[in-house]
């Protein structure tokens, strides 16, 4: 069997954990979970603001909106009418004062107002022809960029709330509880450690001189200590193309020194009997041929092809 080491992606203290030591779980269980408050007003913020430019976007792109822009050309009417009064109003003073019959000041005062209602009318029709033009492409562009940007925010926020999960990432039976609820995760901290149930295996070890004789797909016999009565099926999946000495656990200094080759022999398991680290002695028939491509798996599930030693 091999094991996992599982961590939280997130730093966050542990909340809750769903699971005791020699439970077995199923891929897809939920395993252990944090504290999400905060994690659950970032996303709750990053929403806001991305609601917030979506309604900005949306302004942009209807451009004014009709009754804006009467109202537009009804100020365009007011300025310039209050314009003509004071033209008007300038035109007679002007002339009285050439005949000396009002004051410099009243001149001056028309002229002022005259100038007050120019400018006003001006500003009015540059409201109306920008109410009419509606926004300009660059705004519109730029806009759509800050709510990419914000969606794109909202998105982590989500990645990271999702993170406050652990989930068993395969059918397996939890190892060790390294961490307790009130902990501090982190994701350098296992919280559990996982032995994977499937697809179980032996790591077993074959001299050069039977190298030739051996082939994925070909089948085996396993038996261990614990169970000496019993026979379980088995064949080879992975042998390894690299020589190595024997482990050191082997009995016998002579053995210790050899070279060999490694050989994965995967074993059905049906009753989940065998353990890991479990010793176990492999029987593999060199008279056997090899198996054609195609060749029928033995009665329990098959991994798919091995293509690594580890």
């Amino acid at each position: 069997m091999r094991e996992i080491d599982l961590a939280f992606n997130n730093s966050e203290h542990i909340d809750q954990l769903l699971v005791q030591e020699g439970d077995r779980v199923r891929k897809g269980q939920l395993l252990a979970t944090l504290h999400s408050e905060r994690t659950e007003a970032e996303v709750a913020a990053a929403k806001a603001r991305m609601a917030a430019k979506k309604a900005v976007l949306a302004r942009l792109e209807a451009g004014s909106r009709p009754e804006e822009i009467r109202q537009a050309r009804a100020n365009v009417a007011a300025a310039k009418a209050r314009w003509v009064d004071a033209r008007a109003t300038f035109d007679r003073i002007q002339n009285l004062q050439k005949k000396q019959a009002v004051s410099q000041q009243a001149l001056d005062d028309a002229q002022a107002s005259l100038n007050t209602t120019s400018a006003d009318l001006k500003v009015a029709e540059e409201s109306l022809a920008l109410m009419i033009a509606g926004p300009r492409v660059e705004d519109i562009e730029e806009a759509r960029a800050m709510l990419k940007a914000d969606e794109a925010q909202v998105m982590l926020a989500q990645e990271l709330l999702k993170d406050t999960e652990l989930y068993a990432p395969a059918d397996s039976i939890i190892r060790n509880r390294i961490l307790e609820p009130g902990d501090m995760a982190t994701p350098q901290t296992p919280v559990l450690t996982l032995a994977l149930s499937n697809p179980v295996w032996v790591r077993a070890y074959a001299s050069g001189v039977v190298l030739g004789k051996l082939a994925p797909g070909i089948s085996a016999d396993v038996s261990t200590d614990s169970y000496p009565n019993k026979i379980y099926q088995g064949w080879v999946g992975f042998i390894s193309p690299t020589a190595e000495f024997t482990p050191k656990n082997v009995e016998t200094t002579e053995l210790r020194t050899r070279l060999v080759y490694q050989v994965r022999v995967y074993v059905c398991n049906p009753q989940d009997e065998l353990r890991l680290g479990m010793p176990a002695t492999v029987f593999i028939p060199l008279d056997q041929p090899k198996p054609k491509p195609g060749h029928a798996a033995p009665d329990c599930a098959k991994p798919e092809a091995d293509s690594s030693g580890g």
